[in-house]
This record gives C-alpha cells, structure tokens and sequence, in this order.
C-alpha cells in the first residue's frame, strides 16, 4: 500500500493542474488606438500649444494625492472617443469603484473604453469587471490571468514561471491626447484616502508628442499573449456587481489645467517589451537597456528614490564605480519601518555597508505621524516644505535624476523583479527645472523626513535630525528585536531574484 503515498499526491497535482490550465486560445478582436482625435475637446485644448512645440511634450508633475484622482476623473469625464487604461493594482474601494463607475459612464457616450488589468493586483473585482466588460463599448482583458480565481495562490504551484512575471505598468491615456503615467495605482492609499495608509507618489499628466507613444506601446500589450479577455477567464456576470458599480463621479471632477501649468520638454518613453510576461524578450527589448540609452552615464550627481531597493551584487559595483569617478550618489528608500513590503528590506539590508563604503549617501524614510499625508512636493521645479511625508506606511514614488538636468518617472523599482521579471514603463523628461527640484530636495529637506545611514566602523547608524535636534539610533529605528531579528535570519536565504 505504500504506492498510495505517492499517487495520491500525484492525483492531487494533476488535478490542480488541469484546474489551472489556460483556455484554448481564441481569436480575439483586433484594435488599435485612434489617430484622428484632434477634433475632440481635449484636442483642441491641447492643440495651439503642440503647434507651437513642435516634437515636445507638455509635461505636469502630480505629486498631491487629491489632485492624482481628481486629474484621472476629469480625463474620463472629458473623454470623447476613447480610453486606454493599463495598471498593476485596481483595488475594489471606494476609489476603484469610483474610476469604474466613470468608466462605464463614458462608455455610455459612446466612448470606445479598454481596460488592461494585472491580474494579481484586482481582488474583489471580478463581479464588477464581468458586469462592465458587457457593455457594447468596454473591452477589459486581464495579464497573465489566474485561471483558478480562490484563491489565487494555488496557481503558483501549477503555473508559478508565467504567474512569477507580472505586468507592473501603470498608464491612463484619454482620446489619444492626453496620459498619466507614474507610481501610482489605483487605490484609496495612492490619492490620501485611506483612514490608516497614505504613501507618497508620482505621476506625470503629458501631452503632445509623446502621448501617441505611450498609446501604440498599449496596443503592444493589449495585442499581446499575455493579454485574456475577462469573457474567457471569469465567471458570468451578475446583477449584483453591475449595481455595485454606482453612479458616476466624474461629472464633478475639475479638468486640469492643459495650458499654463505645462512644461514643453523632450521626453523620451522607455517600456519593456510585453514578450518579458512569459520570459521572451530579448536584451534590447527590456527597459533597463532602454533607459541606460535614454539617459547616458552620469557625470556629476545622481539622485534616486526607490521604494523597493534591492540592488545585485553587479548593482552595487555600478554605484561603487560612479562614486569612484566623482559622481555624487543619493539614494533614498523606505526604512524598515515605513516599508508596506517589509520583506523587500530582506534584498536591500545587506547592501548598505558595502555602499556606504563607496562613498553612496543612504537615506531612509521615516515613519511619521498618523495626521500627516503623504506627499511629494516637486511642483515647478521647487521643493516647497517637506518633500516626503508619510504616514508611518511608505515610500511609493519611483523617480530619480542625472546630472541636474534629466529626471525620470515612472512605475520601475530598482530591484531584481523590476529588471528581470516584470513589466514597466516610465517618462525620462529633460528638464533642468524639474530635475531640480528632486536634487534640492536631496541638498535639504532629505535630512528633516529621513533618516541618513552611516558606518560607524562595521556598525551602522541612523541620523535622525529633528529641527535642531539630532539623535542616533544605533538599531533600525522604530523596530524590535523580534522583526530585526527576522530580516536578518532571512537576508542569507538566496531569494533576492524574486523581490
């Protein structure tokens, strides 16, 4: 009977597995982004100033959370022909409800509406996707789906190469004139909604010449293998999640200013190829080649922040060779306790002596108070106050600056994932004005909202500075043995590559 032991288990993987399988694949209907939307309202909005900025962009940084919602309604509100809406994490909040609702309201002019999904990131969505993608002018499709919808861990075990790799973009681009693109996702946290989570992000609204970019690279995501429609994948709709949905926000939402409060720039759009979803990209197709070819070497100062930092050993070297040239190099990330991905701080830990041995200043951002709101202050190419405030949850902006004059935004960390994994895209901006508020940031108000990491022989400590007080910690700030104790029993397991 001793068989038994064996092909019980057996049984049991296969039926999961066979549970698990994708669909068989069907012909799906093809469409592209339009190109003939100069005539729409935000099209002529838009149209005197592109005239006049022949090959540029107008380019906004968001960095309120109020003013990243309100700018995502007023755009759906406005919407006249089409929508293309690409994001990791769609959480089924009031938020998320509220951007469906607006959806399904545009789609009711007439308003042709695609909706891409990662699939990991949409908890207790499903009723109210399968509800709106029957309407005649919504198409949603979801990225490298979960066949089995509860729970959706139990993929990993059946499917875990192709389920590993997730689609990380986040884009919302309205008549194929104007897009956002950034940190963000879709969530109560992400626009200062949250009774317990605030995280400080960044966007970027563009307009002209790269905003029909940032559509055809949906059109690769959207036309690609990795992309299901949601009929194929879950259940049927019902009632309940079409009245879920509510009514419309959008017609009380303010259109964001697409004149005045513009900078005409060169930008440039780098995003991997949607073939990294199932490991088929080539080098030249993955963002990290993209962006070393968009932004050159540094020559004189870096400034990055990363929510999620986990350099290789290749990564550390690279920072080392900077600082061994002359270039300044300021990395701000989450300290252990501001980290929403506590176990990230397992890859980034045992980075920090041999950077700060090469000269890298490190800087981590506290946790603060429960009344403050996060925020990232870089309007105008001026850090006015605080540039980052979080409370006591974390870091979320993806951003960083070479040499003064060139800033990137978008949705890539500086980890493992981000590189091999999965899917990104970001707006490098060549812009000394913008670029200059996040380095003046790293020249002051850094040392008031973060903790500076330094090496006291093999010992590391935490500068905090509080007005004119300064204080050391001589262990993670705002920890306990129990949780340091944790991350450093985890840093030596060999997981890096998956954070």
């Amino acid at each position: 009977m001793s068989w038994l032991w064996l092909i019980v288990p057996a049984l049991g993987w296969t039926a999961l597995w066979w549970a698990g399988r994708l669909p068989r694949r069907q012909a799906r209907p093809a469409s592209a982004a339009y190109d003939d939307t100069a005539d729409t309202a935000l099209g002529r909005a838009v149209a005197g100033a592109a005239a006049a900025n022949p090959g540029l962009s107008g380019v906004r940084l968001v960095d309120d959370p109020a003013d990243a919602l309100n700018s995502r309604l007023a755009l759906v509100g406005a919407a006249e022909r089409c929508i293309d809406i690409q994001y990791y994490i769609w959480r089924a909040d009031g938020s998320g409800r509220q951007l469906l609702a607006a959806l399904r309201a545009a789609a009711d002019r007439g308003v042709r509406v695609r909706l891409l999904l990662d699939d990991n990131g949409i908890g207790g969505l499903d009723p109210l996707l399968a509800a709106l993608d029957t309407h005649a002018s919504v198409e949603i499709r979801l990225f490298n789906p979960f066949v089995i919808r509860r729970p959706k861990f139990v993929g990993y075990l059946t499917d875990f190469p192709r389920l590993n790799r997730r689609m990380h973009n986040k884009s919302l681009t309205v008549d194929n004139q104007v897009t956002i693109i950034g940190g963000r996702n879709i969530g109560d946290e992400y626009f200062g909604r949250h009774a317990r989570e605030q995280v400080a992000d960044l966007d970027v609204l563009a307009v002209g010449a790269i905003v029909p970019m940032v559509s055809a690279d949906f059109d690769r995501y959207w036309a690609s293998r990795s992309a299901w429609p949601t009929t194929r994948i879950l259940p049927p709709p019902t009632a309940d999640g079409e009245i879920a949905l509510g009514d419309d926000p959008a017609a009380t939402a303010t259109l964001p200013d697409l004149g005045a409060e513009l900078e005409w720039v060169p930008v440039w759009m780098v995003s991997d190829d949607p073939a990294k979803g199932l490991g088929r990209a080539r080098t030249r197709g993955l963002i990290g080649t993209r962006l070393r070819a968009a932004i050159g070497q540094p020559q004189r100062r870096l400034g990055l922040v990363s929510p999620y930092f986990v350099p290789t050993d290749s990564g550390v070297a690279s920072l080392a060779g900077l600082t061994a040239a002359g270039v300044s190099v300021d990395i701000l990330t989450n300290s252990l306790k501001a980290n929403n991905v506590a176990i990230v701080h397992v890859g980034y830990a045992p980075s920090r002596r041999p950077l700060l041995r090469a000269g890298v200043r490190l800087w981590e951002l506290k946790g603060a108070h429960p009344e403050e709101r996060a925020r990232l202050k870089l309007r105008r190419g001026v850090v006015r106050g605080s540039a980052f405030k979080s409370s006591g949850t974390a870091l979320h902006a993806k951003t960083f600056t070479v040499d003064g004059d060139k800033l990137f935004v978008g949705s890539l960390n500086l980890d493992p994932r981000s590189a091999r994994l999965n899917t990104e895209i970001g707006f490098v901006i060549e812009s000394a004005r913008l670029a200059a508020g996040l380095q003046a940031f790293f020249d002051g108000d850094v040392a008031q909202t973060a903790y500076e990491v330094k090496l006291e022989g093999r010992h590391l400590r935490w500068i905090e500075r509080d007005g004119d007080r300064t204080i050391v910690h001589e262990h993670e700030p705002g920890t306990g043995p129990w949780q340091r104790m944790v991350i450093a029993v985890l840093s030596h397991l060999p997981a890096k590559w998956l954070l």
